[in-house]
C-alpha cells in the first residue's frame, strides 16, 4: 500500500467540506473514496470513484489528470496518505478534511441539495 510515515499536517493538502463541494458543484474536483470493498456494502456514495486504497496504484490511470483529486476514507486516517501518493505522481491531489462521516453529516436531509449530482 502507502510507504509513509504519518504525514505531518499539511493545511496545502487538505480540503474543507464546503470547499470540496463548491469544486465538486464547479466540476473542478472528483471525490475518490477510498474505502475497501466491504466497507462499501454498508453504504454507497454513487458521485464518487471508488478504487480501494490498496488499488489506487494499479488504477491509478482512472483518474482524470485535469481535476482536483480529493482522497477521502470515513475518518480522515487514510486518506492523507492515498493524497500524497498521488501528488507524488503529478495529480493535483488534497484529502477531505475530517472524512466521509463529516460530509454525510454536513448533507444529511435537505442539505443534500448543496451537492449537485447528475
Amino acid at each position: 500500500m502507502f510507504k509513509y510515515a504519518m504525514p505531518k499536517e499539511n493545511k496545502e493538502m487538505r480540503l474543507s467540506i464546503e470547499e470540496f463541494i463548491e469544486k465538486y458543484n464547479n466540476d473542478e474536483a472528483v471525490l475518490v473514496d477510498i474505502r475497501m470493498p466491504f466497507e462499501l456494502k454498508v453504504w454507497n456514495l454513487p458521485f464518487a470513484i471508488h478504487i480501494p486504497a490498496d488499488e489506487l496504484e494499479k488504477r491509478i490511470e482512472e483518474l482524470p489528470k485535469d481535476k482536483i483529486i480529493v482522497t477521502a476514507c470515513p475518518f480522515q486516517n487514510r486518506s492523507p496518505f492515498a493524497a500524497m501518493y498521488l501528488k507524488e505522481k503529478g495529480f493535483n491531489a488534497k484529502y477531505l478534511e475530517k472524512g466521509l462521516i463529516a460530509l454525510m453529516d454536513t448533507l444529511k436531509g435537505g442539505e443534500a441539495k448543496k451537492l449537485k449530482i447528475d
